[in-house]
């Protein structure tokens, strides 16, 4: 990778925070946008700024091919079969709910259920548990081992034949741990269930083959990929779509309708009501394609070296725990130094311009599976450096001495 070329292109890394210049390692909650797609969103509403599917005009027809080739993009990125298996949502935590709401609640009864893992996100948790009294259903917990891997034999003892839905991240955006998803498919589908995949963590940072992984639904959000905010994606099985019914109702999602009823539209449109979201979703075929030009194997090989570099140079921190494994993972690193508040290091890094993320992540029942409350969180991307890193390990002994006098 021609890193110099890739940071010219985030005009945002010019920025001076403190009287340092910025360093941006919070990438796992939100990544930043490189000029293309910033060109790409401003050059829709200059130059093309209309609605979709419903006018015959060059300004309507220009942006309905835009938005339509953002799909087929998107499509391409995560090897679907068909475009059309592409429904454009405002994040993974949209396209999650929707499956609980368009699936779950007409296929799901009491007694039925529903596993997950310990490791989840709150997105692929929460709409379970409003399932669960909403509906009576079971929902169950795959724990992780102590280094942090999941314990795939738990797998196989709490899938049964009356689980319906299997759902796992397939990266996790606290202990960067990649899971072996194909694996977990093997295992639900020989008990006929289906598969929900969280990849908001893991699209932006490896190759994805639905198809070779074998899943049922794929979600992602768009501004953790370098795309805009506002906009991510779900993949289903097309079959799995033909038969679900919409999750919103109103404008563009039917066919015809009369004041006896309605009818739907083809697929993706059934699930996409009301006016879409048209420059977001622009915007995330440019970053699909910007990843692309880069490689997405270079990014994460990438990532591995800045991981072990941080990893390193963090050993001499005194009182440092680092969560998580040390290999299969992403460039994520929680950490904890023993005595300090990760509020008060994370403000320390702030007054150096270093941006990193402090809390729980959204993940409160994993925090509370490692006996924690919070923990900080650096996690790099395709932008940073090895002397970023440097600048970040110096802050941190820099909050030490300021907290450990």
């Amino acid at each position: 990778m021609d890193l110099e070329k890739i940071r010219n292109d985030f005009p945002i890394l010019n920025r001076i925070i403190n009287g340092h210049q910025v360093i941006y390692f919070d990438n796992a909650a939100t990544t930043q946008r490189p000029r293309q797609v910033i060109e790409a969103v401003k050059n829709f509403y200059e130059t093309m700024n209309a609605n979709i599917h419903r006018a015959v005009h060059t300004l309507s027809y220009e942006a309905t091919v835009a938005y339509e080739e953002a799909h087929k993009k998107v499509a391409k990125f995560i090897n679907a079969r068909s475009w059309r298996e592409i429904v454009f949502t405002r994040n993974a935590t949209e396209a999650v709910n929707l499956v609980a709401y368009a699936w779950g609640l007409a296929n799901l009864k009491e007694g039925d259920e529903i596993v997950v893992t310990i490791m989840e996100h709150h997105s692929n948790i929460v709409p379970w548990q409003w399932l669960r009294k909403f509906k009576g259903i079971t929902l169950k917990f795959v724990d992780i081992t102590d280094d942090g891997y999941l314990k795939i034999d738990e797998f196989e003892k709490l899938i049964t034949e009356k689980t319906k839905l299997v759902g796992v991240v397939h990266a996790s955006n606290v202990l960067g741990t990649i899971n072996p998803v194909k694996d977990i498919v093997k295992i639900a589908k020989s008990k006929g269930s289906y598969v929900l995949i969280d990849g908001a963590q893991s699209a932006p940072h490896i190759k994805i083959d639905v198809q070779d992984i074998g899943c049922d639904f794929f979600v992602a959000s768009g501004h953790k990929m370098l795309g805009p905010t506002g906009i991510g994606f779900l993949y289903a099985r097309r079959e799995i779509l033909e038969q679900m019914e919409p999750f919103l109702y109103g404008g563009d999602m039917i066919s015809t309708v009369t004041i006896e009823g309605a009818t739907w539209n083809e697929l993706p449109w059934k699930f996409e009501a009301g006016t879409p979201n048209v420059a977001g979703g622009i915007g995330l075929g440019v970053a699909v394609d910007y990843l692309q030009s880069i490689g997405i194997d270079k990014v994460f090989e990438h990532e591995k070296e800045l991981l072990n570099y941080a990893f390193e140079k963090m050993a001499d921190i005194p009182d440092i725990e680092i969560y998580g494994p040390k290999k299969n993972r992403l460039g994520v690193i929680s950490f904890n130094i023993r005595g300090i508040h990760p509020h008060d290091i994370a403000g320390v890094l702030d007054q150096h311009g270093i941006a990193v993320r402090s809390g729980n992540h959204c993940t409160q029942p994993l925090l509370a599976r490692l006996g924690v409350d919070n923990t900080v969180r650096a996690s790099f991307y395709i932008y940073n450096t090895f002397e970023e890193i440097d600048r970040f390990v110096e802050a941190l002994k820099k909050a030490v001495k300021i907290f450990k006098r």
